[in-house]
């Protein structure tokens, strides 16, 4: 979403609207690799990313990561290397919401990123409502859970509800109150490769 904003700005597009090309397929095995956001009415880890699209309110905000890949390096080479840790940043008057990825185009293991966030421009020494989401193995994933389970074509009404629980959005801690200070907040987190959180502050 951020490099299709990126590049709309760079070559004076007006992108009035984003939306995924998804459809509905009756009767299917589960989880099966359909372009769909949910199975057998089970969401997919996908469509908690909408989810978290939606929760992000006011104005597009900069947003600075010394651990971007950029528009250019993806252009020409896709994410590999270090892979693409980035933001993409809205706030209004009371509040901002940062959502961050660490993406690579490759499937395998690698250490979680050290992550620090700073939101700044908040008012002096505020009391900010932190809410944290996360999408990762552990996390808003009922295809996880599944594969724990014994990847079940006809799951128990337990498992069911285990699944469907698993494919809500879901949060990554308990919310907690932070101080600013001098106007600015950090927060400090892992990020593992192929997760995405998303940081709600409001004050």
């Amino acid at each position: 979403m951020k490099h299709v904003l990126g590049l709309a700005e760079r070559y004076g597009v007006n992108v009035e609207g984003m939306l995924s090309w998804s459809f509905e397929f009756e009767g299917q095995p589960y989880f099966d690799g359909f372009r769909s956001l949910a199975t057998n009415g089970i969401g997919k880890p996908v469509l908690n990313l909408f989810r978290m699209a939606g929760l992000m309110n006011g104005e597009l905000v900069g947003v600075e990561s010394t651990g971007a890949a950029g528009i250019d390096r993806i252009l020409a080479s896709g994410i590999g290397g270090n892979g693409d840790i980035d933001a993409l940043a809205t706030r209004t008057t009371q509040s901002a919401a940062i959502l961050l990825w660490n993406y690579h185009d490759d499937s395998v293991p690698a250490p979680a990123a050290a992550v620090r966030v700073q939101v700044a421009a908040l008012p002096r020494e505020a009391r900010a409502l932190l809410t944290h989401y996360r999408i990762d193995r552990d996390h808003s994933n009922a295809y996880t859970l599944w594969k724990n389970i014994g990847s079940p074509q006809q799951p128990s009404p337990q498992q069911y509800s285990l699944l469907e629980a698993a494919g809500q959005l879901q949060l990554m801690e308990s919310p907690r109150w932070v101080t600013a200070r001098q106007g600015t907040i950090d927060i400090d987190m892992n990020l593992p490769r192929h997760s995405v959180s998303l940081l709600l502050a409001s004050w």
